[in-house]
């Protein structure tokens, strides 16, 4: 009996689970993707996902840390 059967082409992704999406910057905290390249991913080229997936290192940086909630918020506006 052959392996073949149980072999599936995965879709390459970056997520790593942590689906949580930053307030801010509206990227994905876990894999750095917008919700439109997460909604679109399965419908990409392996091109359009290869250049999305070359950007996200770029991304973390736009993910500036949360401090406080109310009280971080109200410092932001002031």
């Amino acid at each position: 009996m052959s392996d073949d059967i149980w072999k599936r082409d995965e879709i390459a992704s970056p997520c790593v689970k942590v689906c949580v999406v930053h307030p801010e910057s509206r990227l994905c905290v876990g894999c750095h993707r917008t919700m439109d390249e997460i909604a679109g991913w399965s419908r990409m080229t392996p091109e359009e996902r290869a250049r999305v997936m070359a950007e996200l290192p770029g991304r973390g940086p736009q993910l500036s840390r949360r401090r406080g909630g109310r009280a971080g918020r109200a410092a932001r506006s002031a």
